[in-house]
């Protein structure tokens, strides 16, 4: 293969689409901005996955692609293309493995367009990387580094990263005491994250949180604070209603952006999760969690930190890698008592 140009004075990284995706290619973007540090550096985002890399000093800028509204369909992402052609970007490294993202680089006209020959976009590359056929069997933060490394870089450390400007961080803690109604507290204060994007299959039931919250509450002296979108103000109301002291259960569902929700996150002692985007971000920001794991695969996508606890129940049919149970019986989760994970959480408390 070729070897990628020496000194590019503009590089575009298109990016994954989903937030936990976003967090694991954090080593990666690290990587490549140590192998080119004079290079312009560009990052193609999804608007809901800007925040993971907004205040990175690892890229020079964000480009939206409005897969929404003006970027849609084959006309919008034809659009795109041209929009990015009059950039003149030297050189593309597509960490996203869609056919899609070699589309756009070459509808822009991109000379050096580098990635993973998957989805049949092989034709559309100048430098082709092959997977490894065991990469599946590593972390997914592996499977990043190890692109980059097959178009001759060097990686350096594996570890996420995230960074919240301090101001961001005092606003944060500024909106769970309003939200808490002035009663927040110096208690523990332990972060619930009951929801999933992916589907039902990642979701431990709301009525064990709430059985989880309400022990945390009592038995630990400790706040919680419930973090999702609009999708979980129902599993948040649950969590509420089952605790004695109510208010000591902050309901930020659908009341964030991302950079906020990560600033809360960062806040609290300990977070409990479902396998989703702010577990990455969890583990990113080295709070100590707890991850809930039924239909997927908690070694390549389980959380990528030495503080965490990883509970699971292995059946035969796990992992399925499914978003609905193709059982219709969800044990994987259903399984998973309240006991254990509350033993797991309060080992990370004072």
């Amino acid at each position: 293969m070729r070897p990628l140009p020496q000194d590019p004075e503009k590089i575009l990284i298109r990016s994954t689409n989903w937030i936990g995706d976003a967090v694991m290619t954090t080593p990666a973007v690290r990587t490549i901005r140590e192998h080119f540090p004079d290079s312009e550096i560009s990052l193609l985002v999804l608007p809901w996955v800007s925040d993971v890399f907004r205040h990175s000093p690892r890229v020079d800028r964000l480009i939206s692609y409005d897969r929404q509204g003006r970027h849609q369909g084959v006309g919008g992402t034809v659009r795109l293309g041209r929009e990015l052609g009059r950039e003149r970007f030297d050189c593309a490294i597509l960490l996203q493995n869609a056919f899609e993202a070699a589309f756009l680089a070459r509808v822009a006209r991109i000379p050096v367009r580098a990635g993973y020959t998957t989805d049949g976009r092989s034709l559309l590359l100048s430098h082709r990387v092959r997977k490894r056929p065991d990469i599946h069997t590593r972390h997914q933060v592996f499977y990043y580094q190890e692109m980059v490394a097959g178009l001759g870089m060097s990686p350096g450390a594996n570890a996420l990263e995230l960074f919240i400007p301090a101001e961001i961080s005092r606003q944060a803690r500024e909106k769970l005491e309003q939200l808490s109604g002035g009663v927040f507290a110096d208690r523990p204060l332990v972060g619930l994250n009951p929801g999933a994007a992916y589907g039902p299959a990642k979701r431990w039931p709301a009525e064990k949180y709430a059985a989880l919250a309400a022990r945390i509450v009592t038995e630990l002296d400790g706040q919680v604070v419930v973090f999702g979108t609009a999708a979980d103000n129902e599993a948040a109301r649950q969590i509420q209603q089952a605790v004695d002291h109510p208010e000591r259960v902050i309901d930020v569902t659908a009341k964030t952006d991302l950079i906020e929700a990560m600033a809360m996150i960062e806040l609290c002692q300990a977070f409990v999760t479902n396998d989703s985007g702010l577990m990455h971000v969890a583990a990113a920001l080295k709070v100590p969690l707890v991850a809930i794991f039924g239909s997927t695969d908690h070694i390549a996508t389980g959380p990528f930190s030495q503080r965490s606890s990883v509970i699971r129940r292995p059946l035969a049919c796990s992992p399925c890698k499914q978003p609905v149970c193709p059982e219709q019986h969800l044990q994987c989760l259903r399984l998973i008592g309240v006991d254990e994970v509350f033993a797991a959480t309060a080992t990370f408390l004072p």
